[in-house]
């Protein structure tokens, strides 16, 4: 009960320096991430790419494979 008649102060620095150089880390930040987005977003279309490629070219032997059977079986070259 002793301390009721204490006040308080808020005490406000302006500080553009400060300020300036406080918005252009978190700008940067932000283009920071941004640029890994973009790596990300690049990755993965890589990457897909490559996985359907490959799922089509393992079709395509499969079907090279087939194909060359059936006319080897038609021939009578195998049973």
């Amino acid at each position: 009960m002793l301390n009721d008649n204490r006040q308080q102060y808020v005490v406000q620095s302006n500080d553009p320096k400060g300020d300036e150089g406080f918005g252009k880390f978190f700008g940067a930040v932000i283009v920071f991430v941004m640029f890994l987005g973009f790596v990300q977003a690049a990755y993965e279309s890589v990457m897909a790419w490559y996985h359907d490629t490959m799922v089509w070219l393992l079709a395509a032997l499969r079907l090279s494979s087939f194909l060359q059977h059936g006319r080897l079986c038609r021939r009578g070259r195998r049973t």
